[in-house]
């Protein structure tokens, strides 16, 4: 199994990015996705997740301004971030999760800054 991220960089406050996570070598529509994100000298935390029915949920730091999203038909699970701030400088992970099955990917670094 293989969860490859894209889509980080550096953003100025107030921008938007839009990570991608692709997933190879399962069944990606049986998968519960999710974007996790860790800062410097903090707990990795859940960010937002999307079950295979396609139910999203997320942090409330993000909520209004993220947008989780799915494709089943490109193996791809995606986040699009929108009025970024400072606070949301991470790196961004993405999991994959099914039953006791879980996977991560290497994570794509988001920078937030002027």
């Amino acid at each position: 199994v293989q969860l490859v991220e894209s889509g980080g960089g550096l953003v100025q406050p107030g921008g938007s990015l839009r990570l991608s996570c692709t997933l190879s070598g399962r069944i990606f529509s049986i998968y519960t996705m999710g974007w996790h994100r860790q800062a410097p000298g903090k707990e990795r935390e859940l960010v937002a997740a999307i079950t295979s029915a396609g139910s999203a949920d997320y942090q409330d730091s993000v909520k209004g301004r993220f947008t989780i999203s799915r494709d089943n038909a490109k193996n791809t699970v995606y986040l699009q971030m929108n009025s970024l701030n400072a606070e949301d400088t991470a790196v961004y992970y993405c999991k994959a999760r099914a039953g006791v099955y879980i996977h991560w990917g290497q994570g794509t670094q988001v920078t937030v800054s002027s």
